[in-house]
């Protein structure tokens, strides 16, 4: 995933030694990627219009969606997404709920609802908060904008089924699992449970998953 101008977070090389050494199954996975790494898209409104597809569905299917929204209005900006006709948003594949979250959505940047400026002083939890407001954003998509846009470090998404597969099928453990289980293994990942969720992601599928 090496690209010309994209780099990894600051915290991407220290946290994949620390969580090397913290987890040998974890360790395996890390040395299969060595040059891959999560980077952020910068476009706050970009991610979350993302995540809001994908909520629910596969990798796959919606990154299929996602191409032929891409095609059909070129530019994925609020004030675009706001005056497309909802006919056309669901021509692309997108439930009504979903057509209607990401007008939600484009309405709440275009009105400021929501703290963008404020965003790299505030904490997580109150990222979350402010995000939830925004009817069709719940914590599953808020904590993929933490990790994918603002690139935070520690977050532990226990709603994405992509990670609870991921870790059974790490620890050989039958699917679905207790979430007390889970929280349990994630200890020993923090202060990166981030990285840690983005290669239990990469070990199910060989493209690395994007928002």
């Amino acid at each position: 995933m090496k690209k010309k101008n994209i780099k990894p977070p600051i915290f991407w090389q220290k946290a994949k030694k620390i969580l090397s050494k913290k987890d040998n199954k974890l360790s395996k996975i890390i040395k299969s990627y060595p040059d891959d790494f999560l980077f952020s898209k910068s476009d706050p409104f970009y991610t979350l219009a993302r995540s809001i597809v994908g909520q629910q569905i596969s990798v796959k299917s919606a990154q299929s969606v996602w191409n032929k929204l891409e095609v059909k209005i070129i530019r994925i900006k609020p004030k675009i997404i706001a005056t497309t006709h909802s006919s056309t948003l669901k021509s692309v594949g997108l439930s009504r709920q979903k057509v209607g979250y990401l007008k939600n959505l484009a309405n709440a940047f275009i009105e400021k609802k929501i703290k963008i400026t404020m965003w790299d002083k505030m904490t997580d939890e109150e990222i979350i908060q402010d995000l939830s407001q925004i009817k069709g954003i719940g914590r599953w998509t808020a904590e993929m904008f933490l990790i994918f846009n603002l690139c935070r470090a520690d977050i532990f998404p226990l709603d994405d089924i992509g990670m609870i597969k991921g870790l059974c099928k790490l620890y050989d453990i039958p699917y679905p699992t207790e979430r007390e289980t889970i929280i349990n293994i994630g200890k020993k990942w923090k202060p990166y449970r981030s990285v840690a969720t983005w290669y239990l992601w990469r070990s199910l599928d060989p493209i690395p998953v994007e928002y």
